[in-house]
């Protein structure tokens, strides 16, 4: 039987673009033969011409024309991999007007404003668009929620999804490092950018979150409503702490189903050393599905990287070519179709255990005047944690709760902050307990 022949465009020739175009043209007989589909690259759009990159490239493939892609009706597919989110918004559309489908890894794009601009005129047009890339580079996560897991209720999602920030907190974990030694190195080895800030503030992990979770609940996510903390602020104290009570921190992306709403968050949390995720280390990235019928489903490999993330791409260059990426779209909640607004959990009704560290001053009673305010605002105390010390000031004093509201932890902090015998500003940190199952 003949194979499908299908043209593509790359626009952007950058780290994922060369190993986009690495893979169709070093490997265009194997994927033919094993899918049925016959990869023509026709064009690489950049504005560099110059640099030189890991694959070569037929003559005159190469230009900076983008016009020449959206005049050339053979082209079917459209593979936006510049980044950001203006000028790729504008790319995206003009490629789907042109009766283009697209495939992007572009999470910060999709997850401010997908619903917005680029579904709508997907759906407009009769397009679709794929973007298995955006979230955990090779690992297949999309196509699991889209496909694979559809016949259940997900309740949680626990994620390490940016591998910047994984290999900083192994670094501090494992080594003892300080957060900005760790971050330091990360740059060095490349797994950390000359500019790290989206990663080490969590937005990067909020993007890739906005995009599971809206294809996971079937709703539309607002992106500016998701909680959101880095590790730029986290101590090593608080990670040695946490250490040697059992725990491991790890930055999380989070979403639960509660009583209150779907529960959105990014947040260094602690989380048990015998956990799965735990377990997770270096620039890796995971993430634990739970679903009413399932169970519990583990999702592990290279969250980044020019092979891992280009292997995503050319996934979903080879589904849309099928037709099957678009029947997907098109039934998919958020996507094909318009969806109501997720109900989302107030930050005060979050339900969780807590790392509470305060510095207090090493006198009788300072025990007994910090638990009562806790029971006041129906907290309880599971462990508790202190080191003798030499000085009576600044003494670091370690609590582990149980389960308490979010809203009832910071109203005891308040009052606890005002205490003439607690000094700096207490840290507080989420521990996380996933499902059973």
């Amino acid at each position: 039987m003949e194979n499908n022949k299908v043209k593509i465009a790359i626009i952007g020739f950058g780290t994922v673009g060369s190993g986009v175009a690495k893979i169709i043209l070093e490997s265009r007989g194997n994927i033919a033969q094993r899918t049925g589909v016959d990869l023509e690259l026709a064009h690489v759009v950049d504005l560099d011409l110059a640099r030189e990159r890991p694959v070569n490239l037929p003559a005159g493939m190469l230009h900076d024309d983008f016009d020449k892609v959206l005049a050339d009706s053979e082209v079917s597919i459209g593979v936006e991999l510049i980044g950001g989110t203006e000028t790729a918004a504008v790319i995206q559309e003009k490629l789907l007007k042109a009766g283009k489908d697209v495939v992007s890894a572009n999470k910060a794009l999709l997850a401010e404003k997908g619903e917005e601009i680029i579904y709508k005129t997907a759906r407009e047009q009769g397009r679709c668009v794929a973007f298995e890339a955006s979230c955990c580079g090779g690992i297949p996560i999309i196509g699991a929620i889209q496909s694979g897991l559809r016949a259940n209720s997900i309740s949680a999602m626990y994620g390490i999804v940016n591998g910047t920030c994984n290999y900083i907190l192994s670094e501090m974990i494992h080594k003892g490092k300080e957060y900005r030694i760790a971050l330091k190195e990360a740059q060095a080895a490349g797994y950390a950018e000359a500019d790290p800030t989206l990663d080490v503030d969590g937005t990067d992990s909020a993007h890739k979150l906005a995009i599971l979770a809206m294809l996971a609940y079937g709703k539309k996510i607002d992106f500016d409503s998701i909680l959101i903390e880095g590790i730029d602020q986290v101590q090593l104290a608080d990670i040695l702490y946490g250490k040697e009570m059992g725990y491991v921190m790890k930055l999380l992306a989070i979403a639960e189903q509660t009583d209150e709403g779907l529960s959105l968050r990014v947040q260094p949390s602690f989380i048990n050393q015998e956990e799965p995720l735990a377990k997770v280390s270096g620039p890796f990235n995971a993430v634990s599905i739970f679903g009413d019928a399932v169970g519990h489903t583990s999702y592990y490999g290279r969250g980044a990287g020019m092979m891992p993330t280009a292997s995503a791409v050319v996934a979903d260059i080879i589904e849309v070519a099928r037709g099957n990426a678009r029947r997907i779209f098109e039934a998919t909640p958020g996507l094909g179709r318009p969806v109501e607004a997720a109900c989302l959990c107030p930050d005060d009704e979050i339900t969780s255990r807590f790392y509470l560290r305060l510095s207090v001053i090493d006198q009788p009673g300072v025990f007994g005047r910090i638990a009562d305010i806790l029971g006041q605002n129906q907290i309880s105390i599971l462990a508790c944690l202190q080191h003798e010390s030499e000085s009576s000031d600044n003494v670091p004093v370690v609590f582990m709760t149980h389960k308490a509201r979010q809203g009832d932890i910071n109203k005891a902090l308040e009052s606890i902050v005002r205490l003439d015998v607690v000094k700096d500003k207490p840290v507080c940190i989420h521990v996380v307990t996933p499902p059973k199952g």
